[in-house]
């Protein structure tokens, strides 16, 4: 089978444009991976070149060592991935290691997987663990919204959790476990990827300081579904101070308690503070 036709490359793919057309990734902004299945793998060998050189990743994830990943690319354009996905992905493999990398496909023009691969593999190595090898799927958008909001909430748990979950009810059910936030840092490299895979051990969701979001999910419709309603909750979070006005009414912690037993999901009390 061609690389092309593959499903996951298919759905890798769409979750790009859709990311674009909700207004997330500007210019070159944001980066998406997926761990590939050995199955999947199975059905483009003949596809994969094998002769490459092998390169640093900048971190080591052993747990990782042999696994197949398909990224977007260093610079590369969202809105170029449906036009161009040869250009703008490629498909790497990990060495034994788990220290380096070499890339199997794409890239057809030059260039190397996105700068953020330090933060993606070590966070696809905590998910993995975490989940019993379930997620999948690492996903970075600039989430226009919750940027904002990382400027005028203090950047804690406790706060981002209770404010989004305060927004819709639903959030505390596709969320429950609630949201970690990592302060101000460079992007790109070795100290926000270790950061941020410490809160991933506890959440899917972190969000970046004046940055924007860093979802994990097993799948590219539950990944992607995770951070459209992060996003939209912060949405209406901001349309809310935006009134001027305290809130009247809200969520209480008792009714959070109510939806967690009939949702059966567990809801951390830390997050049903009074306030």
């Amino acid at each position: 089978m061609k690389v092309l036709d593959a499903k996951f490359v298919q759905g890798f793919i769409r979750m790009c444009n859709d990311g674009w057309l909700q207004g997330w990734h500007e210019r070159n902004g944001g980066n998406l991976s997926y761990r590939i299945k050995e199955e999947e793998i199975a059905e483009i060998k003949d596809e994969l070149k094998e002769d490459a050189d092998w390169q640093e990743i900048g971190t080591t994830v052993p747990k990782l060592a042999g696994e197949y990943f398909l990224v977007t690319g260093s610079g590369k354009y969202f809105r170029n991935v449906i036009l161009d996905p040869e250009d703008s992905l490629s498909i790497i493999e990990l060495d034994e290691s788990g220290s380096k990398y070499r890339i199997l496909w794409g890239m057809v023009n030059g260039g190397r997987p996105t700068s953020e691969l330090p933060s993606h593999l070590m966070n696809h190595e905590v998910k993995m663990i975490a989940s019993g090898g379930k997620h999948r799927v690492i996903y970075h958008a600039h989430t226009t919204n919750t940027i904002a909001l990382t400027f005028v909430l203090p950047l804690e748990d406790e706060v981002f959790t209770r404010e989004l979950w305060e927004m819709a009810t639903e959030c505390p059910v596709v969320f429950p476990s609630g949201i970690g936030v990592v302060g101000w840092m460079v992007p790109g490299g070795r100290d926000i990827a270790v950061a941020t895979s410490e809160l991933m051990k506890q959440y899917d969701v972190a969000i970046w300081a004046h940055h924007g979001m860093f979802c994990s999910g097993e799948d590219f419709d539950l990944t992607f579904g995770l951070m459209h309603t992060v996003e939209k909750s912060a949405e209406i979070l901001v349309k809310v101070l935006s009134m001027g006005s305290k809130k009247l009414q809200t969520i209480t912690p008792d009714e959070f308690r109510a939806l967690a037993k009939d949702f059966k999901v567990d809801l951390p009390e830390k997050f049903l503070y009074e306030k």
